[in-house]
């Protein structure tokens, strides 16, 4: 799975290379992904060529070619093919990068904050900036949003500190559901969802954390765990 930053620097080299007929340069694409340096997009490109997305050609200025793209991308049509650093090329305006994401293959949802996978904190309470995802992890109808998550209860499944979590709004939850609960009106947290009767049991993915059982009328399901952008 690619990270937000892979996926909006794969979407600026496709879009300049079918506009202009040759990738961006190193300092374009920083200026693109708003990073502070060109370090940052080594990093990227490495990155998406280790997981086999383009590839580096030897000996050829600004030469990239694209060998695949992510299966939401490629909905919206792709063909492979390679370029030269022949042309020269003119940066285009900072938003046609993340108007191509979110037109063809992405949309933009609310960051909420941080929420806790290990001992719960403060309550959601606001939006903090917006971030692009797929839409291939917006999962069924309603709203959705998304949370920095803080904490190692739930790595069992999948799930590490400083991983972005997608959440999808409801009221409710079945046993064995991935939730944001609010506790109390009070803390919020992210476990594995039980009912047990007249009580909610909110379960880690980490056999150091304990489980934590409430009366129903002291939980609130917040939303339900529909997808995941890994942190590197």
């Amino acid at each position: 799975m690619l990270t937000r930053k892979q996926i909006e620097l794969l979407d600026f080299i496709r879009t300049r290379i079918d506009s202009d007929g040759v990738p961006p340069s190193f300092d374009e694409m920083k200026d693109a992904l708003d990073l502070k340096s060109k370090s940052g997009i080594h990093r990227l490109i490495t990155a998406l060529e280790e997981r086999g997305f383009i590839r580096r050609l030897a000996h050829r200025a600004r030469a990239l070619e694209i060998v695949k793209l992510p299966e939401a991308m490629e909905k919206v049509g792709f063909k492979p093919r390679v370029v030269q650093g022949s042309k020269p090329a003119a940066p285009p305006p900072r938003p046609a990068a993340a108007l191509a994401i979110e037109t063809s293959y992405a949309m933009e949802i609310p960051m909420m904050g941080r929420i806790a996978a290990g001992v719960p904190i403060e309550a959601i309470q606001h939006i903090s900036h917006h971030v692009t995802v797929p839409n291939a992890l917006i999962s069924g109808k309603g709203a959705h949003y998304a949370l920095e998550v803080k904490g190692d209860s739930m790595i069992e499944a999948g799930i590490n500190d400083g991983d972005i979590v997608i959440i999808q709004e409801q009221q409710d939850a079945e046993n064995g559901d991935i939730v944001v609960a609010l506790v109390e009106d009070a803390e919020a947290t992210l476990k594995r969802f039980r009912r047990k009767g007249t009580m909610i049991a909110l379960e880690a993915a980490n056999p150091i954390f304990e489980t934590r059982v409430f009366p129903s009328h002291m939980v609130k399901v917040q939303g339900k765990l529909v997808g995941l952008i890994r942190s590197y």
